[in-house]
């Protein structure tokens, strides 16, 4: 336990040394110069994929609780 913990500390320490080192290019990353229109895009994305995510689960919610449904009944009716 002792060991995990030390290792963990050190892995720890050693990423925040490290981090501003990594991202210091004066703000530009991968996708060059962030503004706000790439961070209210970005945004919008995110608020996109998760409304997507949330109907598409509901739809598929609901065609499995209809297949549930119809089973019970196919049951009673055999039984």
């Amino acid at each position: 336990m002792k060991r995990t913990a030390a290792a963990l500390l050190s892995i720890w320490a050693l990423m925040l040394l490290v981090a501003p080192a990594a991202l210091a290019d004066e703000g530009v990353g991968l996708a060059g110069p962030t503004t706000d229109k790439t961070v209210t895009f970005f945004c919008f994305g995110v608020i996109f994929f998760f409304a997507a995510l949330v109907i598409v689960l509901s739809l598929l919610q609901n065609k499995l609780e209809k297949r549930k449904e119809q089973r019970r009944s196919d049951l009673a009716r055999f039984n």
